[in-house]
């Protein structure tokens, strides 16, 4: 079968795709096919077309001669207040364009939503079924409540909550229920019902065996982890205060943690159990899964995360437009430094910059700086890394955007995605020159206006701390902490 896949960046995409180029010839729809970056193994069997679901003209340039297409699509942590305009719009234009195909089947990963009440994250998934839903092609619809598995949002945001809070105080919303399922078996739900004519115009319930409260499962986490964690729920924490602690305290942002917020009072449980009957299937249990995402994260085999969504931070969605820095208006601080280690000893520090390994000088200014970026609704430092040593375009590394990852040229190009009076890069680079091997060091500023400038000149004094010593340390640090970074 020829597969269309859309939202291929996302962390459902990046999934399911390795699983449907196994059997089907797959083209991966995206915005901006410099920031999609296809592991080598699948360059030769994938085709990436480009296509924004906003701009309707564009879309009808795509491939006409497909069977089947996902739709996994959506703004769970879009900024934009009219994010349900948005996603039905998004939702028509690609109806329109789908009548024009040879295709049969759509299907899409929606929300459990029994409740009366929903939330508008879970009333625009509802809406994006029935704009689906008028195709020509047949709508397969999955409906999930909380997904677990290494880099999903829902997972991240607890395992930050039980790895640094002992004792918690939280608001009522952790005594509603929810049936979380392991990634594994929606990846399993969602090629299944491929080509299944049984299939055809129905909606499915999918979850895993466990029925739990929000507050079992931290408590169920940090079993699993060897922690012991206490929590204590209180009613007066109404929903824009329960939205700025989990901003706060964990790595989401504060769009994406108000959606969670705003959708965790619904009851995410199944009732609707007639996909046992079609496709019988043994869903892992919670604790299960969650061992499983640890080792992921463990083994360093993440394959996606939540934050390779544009959607979950500041940065423009035309950012691979920045990958030169510019030449003029642009304040620089350069600093090279020449080296006698081996070259790829230096290069794998300079990939290892950020998350766990930390930025080689005065690790606290740097985290002084994002919590100054959360104060100002940024994305703040908590984002941490995907992988500790392995480093990709479009991944992030705390509050910066990986631009350009080149291993032959020895060239990492962060772009900044915190809250700035202009814009600004870091850039580490490896040059061979005739007395020997010479890291170099630019961090560069394009200011917004005369805010800008005095933006730059008042952090000024803590760039000769910062830079200095982060070039010295880069240079010299080893794994082994045989030498300490100072």
């Amino acid at each position: 079968m020829k597969i269309l896949l859309t939202g291929a960046n996302g962390y459902i995409g990046k999934r399911i795709l390795p699983i449907l180029v196994e059997q089907h010839e797959v083209l991966c729809m995206v915005r901006d096919p410099r920031r999609f970056n296809l592991p080598d193994s699948l360059k030769h069997q994938v085709q990436v077309v480009q296509g924004d679901l906003l701009q309707p003209e564009a879309l009808q340039q795509l491939p006409k001669d497909i069977d089947a297409a996902y739709y996994l699509v959506h703004s769970m942590g879009s900024s934009k207040d009219d994010f349900s305009e948005a996603e039905r719009v998004g939702a028509e234009n690609f109806v329109s364009y789908l009548n024009s195909t040879t295709a049969k089947q759509i299907i899409y990963l929606s929300g459990i939503s029994n409740d009366k009440e929903l939330s508008k994250h879970l009333t625009s998934r509802l809406k994006v079924e029935e704009v689906l839903a008028g195709a020509i092609a047949k709508l397969t619809v999955l409906r999930a409540a909380i997904i677990i598995g290494s880099g999903s949002a829902s997972f991240e945001i607890i395992r930050d909550l039980v790895d640094k809070l002992p004792i918690m105080v939280t608001p009522k919303w952790l005594k509603s229920r929810c049936q979380p399922i392991a990634i594994r078996d929606v990846l399993f739900y969602l090629t299944e019902v491929l080509g299944r004519k049984d299939c055809y115009n129905r909606q499915f319930e999918i979850g895993g065996p466990d029925v739990l409260t929000y507050k079992e499962m931290l408590l169920q986490l940090a079993k699993v982890r060897r922690l012991r964690r206490h929590i204590i729920t209180l009613p007066v924490l109404t929903p824009r205060l329960s939205s700025y602690w989990l901003y706060f305290v964990t790595s989401t942002n504060y769009t994406l943690a108000k959606s969670l917020v705003d959708s965790l009072r619904n009851d995410a449980v199944v009732r609707d159990h007639s996909i046992d009957t079609l496709i019988p299937h043994q869903c892992v249990p919670y604790e299960e899964a969650v061992s499983m995402a640890f080792t992921k994260i463990e083994q360093n085999s993440v394959v996606s995360s939540w934050t390779d969504a544009l959607v979950s931070g500041t940065i423009p969605s035309n950012y691979m437009n920045f990958i030169q820095i510019p030449h003029h208006g642009v304040l620089t601080d350069r600093k090279r430094m020449r080296f006698s280690r081996p070259v790829e000893e230096v290069q794998e520090n300079i990939w290892s910059i950020g998350g766990e390994r930390g930025w080689y000088k005065t690790d606290f200014l740097w985290r002084i700086r994002g919590l100054m970026d959360k104060m100002a609704g940024g994305v703040g430092l908590r984002r941490g890394r995907r992988s500790p040593n392995e480093v990709k375009a479009g991944d992030t590394i705390d509050f910066w955007r990986v631009l350009v990852a080149d291993e032959t040229d020895k060239r990492l190009l962060l772009y900044a995605e915190m809250k700035l009076p202009g814009e600004a890069w870091l850039q580490f680079k490896i040059c061979h020159e005739p007395d020997g091997d010479y890291l170099e060091q630019l961090a560069a500023y394009r200011p917004d206006g005369l805010i800008g400038r005095l933006y730059w000149y008042a952090v000024l004094p803590f760039h000769f701390i910062i830079f200095g010593g982060m070039i010295q340390n880069i240079i010299r640090y080893r794994d082994s902490h045989s030498q300490a970074k100072s």
